[in-house]
């Protein structure tokens, strides 16, 4: 029993659910960031370049062979270009949601220096002048 109590613990912490709640939230708009490269900076990016879509860029290493029944093998770079498009896109708004949260905080003041101690001169000249003062 002490495991189970152990593990539902663990899995009630904050941070836990936090990072569950960031995967779920992460994967979403993975999805979103997907359909803005391929569906809207993609296309107009393919018509400057002449209608080439970046998709179907490929170095074919070995023909399919219909006879053979053999798929064809080859490095995709056109996707591989758009994976990076959609890093680059995710990097910079997990940028700017961190630089957001940054401003945000308040930044904590420094705590006023205390006044150095009287030197030994500054406390002796101090007995001086109160005694003058009292006679």
């Amino acid at each position: 029993m002490g495991f189970a109590k152990e593990f539902k613990e663990f899995a009630m912490r904050g941070s836990v659910v936090d990072l569950a709640v960031g995967v779920v939230i992460g994967g979403a708009f993975g999805k979103i960031v997907t359909s803005l490269v391929d569906d809207i900076i993609m296309p107009p990016i393919g018509y400057i370049t002449g209608g080439v879509d970046f998709s179907d860029i490929k170095y074919v290493l070995k023909a399919a062979d219909e006879v053979a029944k053999t798929p064809e093998v080859s490095i995709n770079l056109g996707n591989f270009i758009n994976v990076v498009i959609q890093f680059l896109i995710v990097a910079f708004c997990i940028f700017c949601v961190v630089k957001g949260l940054n401003s945000l905080k308040r930044k904590e003041e420094p705590a006023p220096e205390a006044a150095p101690a009287p030197t030994k001169e500054e406390t002796l000249l101090t007995e001086i002048r109160d005694i003058l003062k009292n006679k």
